[in-house]
């Protein structure tokens, strides 16, 4: 590789890191607070959930690393044209090709990463992640761990204890059971202990009262009742796997003896075919990056930040993407539209670049967004006079 291809590429590579790791940070921990009732609510340890914020990484990166490589290119690209160096180089003579190759074979690492951690790294992380949640509401006496305080074991199902004890046992509980719309039950006994299964609750010493929709109640002394969690247990403690949880492999050649699968066989085939599509992101995306902000200019043009227009176009890319892709579902002819998209934008962007032409936001949004800024500009200066104004009474 060439000197000026290998300060390209530093620079690009340079940058991409410094836009990468901040999104990715924010973007992760909005998505770990999400799950923060892993500790709050089941008691588990901050080990865990450490654990859990790992295994959820893998599913950003590759979301995330098309859009900080735009920013990036356009980024640098547009720092060497202030710094006439792009002047230079053209007239110097030098082949655009010093520009595409090292932007190019960064963003192929790039795609090439992004397909492994997406097909490969992935798959595991989530399947490790819906098992490790599952283990954890397994045994529901976790879900109870604080003393004096509601827990919502189930949807209309309620518990609360006074005191927890060594070797599972309860003291002071109390159980509202709404499940049945035809009545409501509330359990009150002095003490009670989950057996070793943790699939019953017996509880010893109490009384049951049964509500009916026209307001009667009946109330039932016991001096021993068990209540049944098996269905709770069972559910909970299993991982249900989806499709975006299954490997590329299964995904070509799915067990049709699968649960999942037999009930939505059109997820699978959704997401065979948004993993050969998503990982070629990076590479499309930097075309029309280069596209955009690959040619000197003159200070004096005014003109949008190339930037602005680059990361427009790969918004709109991303989310014409996603849509054919969720379209799949119910209509495979979608596949054709979600195959056309990365292509048909990789062609327009190798036209322009091979046309030394630049590729440019139409001019009827560029007029829209010009107003709208001028229009927020006009809305800024009112604000700012009538404070000033008001002050200086």
């Amino acid at each position: 590789m060439k000197l000026l291809e290998t300060y390209i590429l530093r620079r690009v590579g340079q940058m991409f890191l410094v836009a990468l790791l901040p999104v990715l940070a924010i973007i992760w921990t909005t998505q770990v607070l999400q799950r923060i009732n892993l500790v709050t609510d089941s008691g588990q340890s901050i080990g865990s959930f450490a654990k859990l914020a790992t295994m959820i990484l893998p599913s950003i990166i590759p979301v995330v690393l098309p859009f900080a490589l735009v920013i990036a290119i356009t980024q640098t690209l547009t720092t060497m044209n202030n710094d006439s160096e792009l002047t230079v180089i053209d007239a110097a003579g030098a082949r655009r090709s010093i520009l595409v190759r090292p932007i190019l074979l960064l963003a192929a690492v790039i795609s090439v990463f992004s397909f492994f951690v997406d097909n490969i790294v992935e798959p595991r992380a989530k399947t490790v992640a819906r098992q490790m949640i599952a283990e954890t509401y397994a045994d529901l006496l976790s879900s109870v761990i604080e003393e004096k305080t509601f827990r919502k074991l189930d949807d209309g199902l309620y518990v609360q204890i006074s005191q927890r004890l060594a070797g599972r046992m309860l003291k002071g509980l109390f159980v509202a059971d709404e499940r049945d719309p035809a009545y409501e039950l509330i359990y009150y006994a002095k003490e009670g202990a989950v057996d070793d299964t943790g699939t019953t609750l017996i509880m010893h010493d109490g009384e049951v009262h049964r509500k009916t929709p026209d307001g009667n109640v009946s109330v039932i002394n016991f001096d021993s009742y068990s209540f049944d969690l098996s269905d709770m247990t069972e559910s909970r403690g299993q991982a249900t796997l989806k499709a975006s949880d299954r490997d590329l492999w299964f995904l070509f050649n799915p067990d049709p003896n699968d649960k999942d699968y037999t009930i939505r066989p059109q997820s699978y085939r959704a997401e065979l075919h948004r993993r050969l599509t998503d990982w070629i992101l990076p590479v499309v995306f930097a075309l029309f990056s280069l596209a955009i902000a690959g040619d000197a200019r003159s200070h004096r043009e005014a003109r949008l930040h190339p930037m602005v227009s680059a990361l427009a176009y790969a918004f709109a890319l991303r989310w014409a993407a996603f849509y054919a892709a969720n379209q799949i579902d119910t209509d495979p002819e979608y596949i054709a539209v979600l195959y056309a998209i990365p292509i048909v934008s990789s062609i327009v962007s190798i036209i322009f670049l091979g046309l030394h032409k630049r590729l440019v936001m139409p001019s009827f949004i560029w007029d829209r967004i010009s107003l709208s800024w001028r229009r927020m500009q006009g809305r800024l200066l009112a604000a700012t006079s009538r404070s000033g104004g008001g002050a200086a009474q």
